[in-house]
């Protein structure tokens, strides 16, 4: 079987800065994982629906959406997983959503990281 494709799912923003900070946080991920895209949810392209019928139109047929939020709320528990079921019916794809990033501890580990370099660069 062949590895799914990566979906980086950020809420999105008609504030292209706001798109941008995502673009520049999935650029490690894009550059490792082959044809890893991140998609929006909303406001931004491209879209959940976009990604996914290109891949369904390149022969791919099973997805995995990584949810780059910090905690499931009512996007992730109710909005999003709609639109996979309805993403599934339009194009015939398998599609998984995972458990938004906030839920894994190494995103804890990460964020302690950047705190503790933040507090070397600060002046005693």
């Amino acid at each position: 079987m062949t590895s799914p494709r990566i979906i980086l799912l950020a809420h999105g923003s008609s504030d292209k800065r706001w798109c941008e900070t995502f673009e520049t946080l999935a650029e490690p991920t894009l550059k490792s994982i082959d044809n890893a895209r991140v998609a929006y949810m909303e406001l931004a392209e491209p879209s959940m629906d976009t990604v996914i019928s290109e891949g369904v139109a390149e022969g791919a047929t099973v997805f995995t959406i990584i949810p780059l939020f910090l905690a499931a709320g009512r996007h992730l528990r109710k909005d999003v997983p709609a639109m996979v079921e309805e993403l599934e019916k339009a194009h015939g794809a398998t599609i998984q959503l995972a458990p938004p990033i906030g839920e894994n501890p190494l995103l804890g580990q990460a964020i302690r990281d950047v705190v503790m370099l933040q507090l070397e660069q600060t002046p005693a």
